[in-house]
C-alpha cells in the first residue's frame, strides 16, 4: 500500500509539473506574440546565402516583425498595409515605384553598404520615403580586401594555390613572374574614406602613393599619409604600378577606365577594382588584359555581378575575380546591420536619421 501511495504521488508530481511546464510555454507564447505585435513591420529581401546573412538575422529580428520578399508577394495585401521599413541588401529588395505605391505606410528605405548608385532617388523622394545609407562601418574592411586583391595579384597567390594542389603537379616552379609590393606605387583613384584607408595600409609596405580626385585633401592628410596629389588622371596613370579604384559610382565616373585609360598605363601595372563594376569598360580591360598591355587586373566588382559564365575575363590567366566580397566579414556585416536598424527606427519615430541620403 505504501508503494502504490508513493506511486500515486509520483505520478502526481509528474502531473502537476506538466500542467505548470503548459502554463509557463502558454504564457511566454502569447507574451511573445504581445511583444511582435508591438514591433513594427519590416521587408527583408530574406535571411540567407541569398539575402542578409543569418548571422546578423537576430539584430533585425529583436526590434523588427520582419516579412520576407517571398513572403509578401504570396499575401501583398495583408502585409503592405503594415510595412514601415523597407531593408535593401545587395540591391534587394528593389524599390521600384510599382513597390513603393503598394507600401502606403513606408517611411524608409535603410540600405545595407555606402554606395547608393542601385537606389532611384528621384523616385523614391517623390514617393514621400526617406533613404539611409551605412557609410563608415564598412571603410577597414573593405581597404583590407583592396589589399588583398593587390597582394594577391602581385604574388601570383591564386596561380601558386592552383599548380600546388593540382594532382597532375610533380614539380613545383620557382618562378611565375611575381612582382615587388613593396616600394612600388600605388596610384588611388578616389580618396574618400576608404581610399584613405588603403593607403594607411599601403604605407606598411612603403608604398610611394599618389591619388587623384576632383578636390585635394588637406595638407595634412597628405603629410599623414606621405601622399602626392596628382593634378590629373592621366598624371597618375602613367606613374603607378597599381591602380587602384576607389570612386562613387556616379554618371561621371561610369566607364572612367577605359580604352585610352588603361593605355596610359605601364605594361607592368596592375588595376585593382573595390569600387563598382561599371567604373571600368569591361571591354577595353578584356583587350588590354588579353595584349598584355597591362600586367593584371583584381577585380571585386563586376558589371553585371555575377558575370555571365562565357564572358571572356572569366578565361584570362592574369585576372582575379571574387564576388564582391569588400564587406563580407561577420563583425562588418553585423554593424552595417544595425546601422540599418538605427537608421530605420530613427525614421519611424520622426527623428534625425543618423546616415540619411538626403535627395
Amino acid at each position: 500500500m505504501q508503494a502504490h501511495f508513493i506511486h500515486s504521488c509520483g505520478r502526481l508530481r509528474k502531473a502537476v509539473k506538466t500542467w505548470l511546464t503548459f502554463q509557463v510555454n502558454t504564457r511566454h507564447q502569447h507574451h511573445h506574440k504581445a511583444m511582435d505585435g508591438d514591433k513594427p513591420w519590416a521587408l527583408i529581401p530574406e535571411f540567407g546565402q541569398q539575402g542578409i546573412p543569418e548571422q546578423a538575422a537576430d539584430i533585425i529580428e529583436r526590434r523588427f516583425r520582419v516579412v520576407t520578399h517571398r513572403d509578401f508577394l504570396k499575401e501583398p495585401a495583408h502585409h503592405a498595409p503594415k510595412i514601415q521599413v523597407l531593408f535593401n541588401w545587395a540591391k534587394f529588395p528593389e524599390p521600384t515605384p510599382a513597390l513603393l505605391a503598394s507600401l502606403p505606410a513606408l517611411k524608409v528605405v535603410a540600405s545595407g553598404g555606402a554606395g547608393y548608385d542601385h537606389l532611384d532617388l528621384p523616385a523614391i523622394a517623390r514617393s514621400g520615403v526617406r533613404v539611409a545609407n551605412t557609410p563608415g562601418v564598412v571603410s577597414d574592411c573593405t581597404a583590407d580586401m583592396a589589399l588583398a586583391l593587390l597582394l594577391a595579384s602581385a604574388r601570383n597567390v591564386v596561380e601558386g594555390h592552383e599548380v600546388t594542389t593540382n594532382p597532375k603537379t610533380t614539380v613545383l616552379p620557382h618562378w611565375i613572374g611575381s612582382v615587388e609590393v613593396s616600394g612600388s606605387t600605388l596610384g588611388i583613384v578616389g580618396m574618400g574614406k576608404i581610399g584613405y584607408k588603403i593607403a594607411q595600409r599601403a604605407r606598411g609596405f612603403d608604398m610611394k602613393i599618389l591619388y587623384y580626385q576632383r578636390s585635394r585633401r588637406s595638407v595634412e592628410d597628405e603629410q599623414k599619409l606621405g601622399a602626392a596629389y596628382c593634378e590629373n588622371l592621366a598624371d597618375l596613370l602613367g606613374r603607378s604600378d597599381f591602380v587602384m579604384l576607389s570612386v562613387c559610382l556616379t554618371p561621371k565616373t561610369i566607364g572612367l577606365i577605359g580604352a585610352r585609360e588603361l593605355a596610359l598605363m605601364k605594361p607592368s601595372a596592375t588595376l585593382v577594382n573595390i569600387s563598382r563594376g561599371a567604373v571600368v569598360d569591361q571591354d577595353a580591360l578584356v583587350q588590354a588584359l588579353q595584349g598584355r598591355s597591362i600586367r593584371a587586373a583584381a577585380l571585386d566588382v563586376t558589371d553585371p555581378e555575377p558575370l555571365p559564365r562565357d564572358h571572356p575575363l572569366l578565361g584570362l590567366p592574369n585576372v582575379i575575380i571574387t564576388p564582391h566580397l569588400g564587406t563580407a566579414t561577420i563583425n562588418t556585416t553585423r554593424k552595417m546591420v544595425q546601422k540599418m536598424v538605427d537608421n530605420a527606427l530613427a525614421a519611424i519615430e520622426g527623428e534625425e536619421i543618423p546616415d540619411e541620403i538626403k535627395y
